[in-house]
């Protein structure tokens, strides 16, 4: 039986025996006084942060293995109304199924699985429904069998407050914890967040071949371009997508702190150290898929150690003596060029050759004008319903959002259909000059209509407005090249061919 349990049982019979001799024996009263306070002195302090959650405004909710209430704070009443007697002692299913009390939560798949859990709940204790979210942590003792279990919880007012709440907890825990915090609901968007048009045909293709594999896939693109979705849906689509997905963007994490993230450490391994010792992202990622982002960031001496991961399947962590056996599928993610990095001595020969098993280049924004339209819909729909305002864009001003060049790619127009639907201000729609301020360009320039201008005559007007955009952003030719990914030499002569009036004295073809 559980010491808590013991206890609460032992403090009731005393209660007991103590209204029983109340008026007959004032000494044995006494003392049986005396024996509770004792347990209950006990009682409170097997219980190290009693006084810290007692102050806590969220609600903590603590059981035994078997789901039997041991402890309550203070903020669980006054979040909920129910008194600490209603529950305390009682098992979770019967206050579920028998009292039903409440629905939902987090404690009892805790209890089933033995793995944290982030729920929703519905209190039914006073009176009208109280909607709010318990997050469950399992507790293990020495022999690593569940202990106890850990609830937290808050109460959610209106559903606008829990979708704030939502997004904001998700973005917290995917800064904390690199591991795929993905919703269900976020998963079935990637392929809309990206779009399909033809450009990305082939990728979609490869995708649905290389996914099933283990086979390592090296993602390359500008920032912002998609990368990170295309690896979202190699996991979604592979054998590995009900295991773990770590992901690590090496260029986030400081140099000196890298090759314990990924490899972990033992205790005593070096100076403030956790003493119990600490499991690295390729533990985590074990039987999974580790995702490696701006890998062309990574230190030269981790790269040796990374290489040998790949190649070997194994890792030691630091301080240790003992391989562990691992079986991952590695994703790698660069904006970086490698083969100017391999150059420049900067990154291994030999990794780049062991990550570029299957290359997947992912084009900017700029050469998916298909895309454009679609993603725009898709922003709209997201943040409509995020702020609840209604918003649309007018057919000239998706015109100047095609013929903007995305140098940010869908990242930058994520951020500008976000800014456009908060500065609605609810009426729906926003004036032509503040697209036209975000993207730098004239509102002089005509749009384009299908039935009083041909093909030839419209591709080249594009062409214009994009490379005179373009030329406004840019330093000199070489970075609207860069931008544009053509030579200098064809935009000079563009420039001729167009008309475009611009001078630099900067360059030099």
């Amino acid at each position: 039986m559980n010491q808590y349990k013991a206890i609460y049982q032992i403090r009731e019979m005393l209660q007991n025996l103590i209204t029983e001799y109340a008026d007959s024996d004032s000494q044995l009263t006494q003392k049986l006084k005396t024996i509770d306070q004792e347990l209950n002195y006990f009682l409170n302090r097997g219980i190290d942060f009693k006084q810290i959650v007692d102050e806590l405004d969220d609600s903590i909710f603590i059981t035994d293995k078997e789901g039997n209430v041991l402890y309550v704070n203070p903020a669980y009443t006054r979040n909920t109304g129910i008194t600490p007697d209603r529950v305390l002692n009682h098992n979770v299913h019967d206050l579920i199924e028998k009292d039903k009390l409440y629905s939902g939560g987090a404690i009892p798949d805790v209890l089933r699985t033995k793995k944290s859990a982030f729920r929703l709940s519905t209190t039914y204790g006073t009176g009208a429904p109280l909607l709010g979210y318990a997050s469950g942590t399992p507790v293990f003792d020495s022999d690593g069998n569940l202990h106890q279990v850990i609830a937290s919880s808050r109460p959610i007012v209106t559903l606008q407050a829990l979708k704030e709440d939502f997004n904001t907890f998700v973005r917290q825990v995917q800064e904390m914890n690199p591991q795929n915090t993905n919703t269900e609901s976020e998963k079935h968007l990637s392929t809309e967040m990206i779009g399909k048009d033809g450009t990305l045909a082939n990728i979609w293709t490869l995708i649905s071949h290389v996914a099933p594999s283990d086979a390592t896939v090296l993602i390359t693109g500008e920032s912002g371009a998609g990368k990170e979705v295309i690896a979202d849906e190699i996991y979604r689509n592979s054998k590995r997508n009900d295991k773990p997905f770590v992901k690590i963007n090496c260029a986030a994490i400081p140099a000196h702190l890298l090759e314990s993230e990924l490899f972990g450490y033992e205790k005593g391994a070096f100076s403030g150290a956790n003493a119990k010792g600490k499991p690295g992202l390729f533990e985590m990622a074990n039987h999974g898929t580790l995702m490696l982002d701006e890998i062309g960031d990574m230190p030269m001496d981790l790269q040796v150690k990374l290489l040998r991961a790949i190649q070997q399947q194994e890792i030691t962590r630091i301080g240790g003596s003992k391989p562990i056996h691992l079986d991952i599928r590695f994703l790698a993610l660069t904006n970086s060029n490698l083969k100017e990095k391999i150059t420049n001595g900067t990154f291994r020969q030999d990794l780049y050759y062991r990550l570029n098993v299957i290359p997947i280049y992912v084009p900017p924004l700029r050469e998916r004008i298909g895309d454009i339209e679609p993603l725009c819909n898709r922003f709209i729909e997201i943040f409509s319903e995020k702020y609840n305002r209604p918003f649309s864009l007018t057919e000239q001003q998706l015109y100047y959002l095609k013929q903007y060049s995305w140098p940010g790619n869908i990242r930058e127009l994520e951020n500008i259909i976000e800014y456009l639907v908060l500065c609605s201000s609810g009426i729906g729609q926003v004036d032509d000059s503040i697209i036209a301020g975000l993207l730098n360009i004239s509102l002089e320039q005509e749009p384009l209509h299908s039935d009083n201008i041909d093909f030839s005559t419209a591709v080249a007007q594009f062409e214009k407005n994009l490379l005179e955009n373009t030329l406004k952003t840019c330093g000199n030719l070489r970075e609207a090249g860069e931008k544009l990914n053509i030579n200098a030499s064809t935009i000079s002569r563009k420039i001729k061919q167009y008309n475009i009036n611009y001078s630099n004295k900067k360059d030099t073809l």
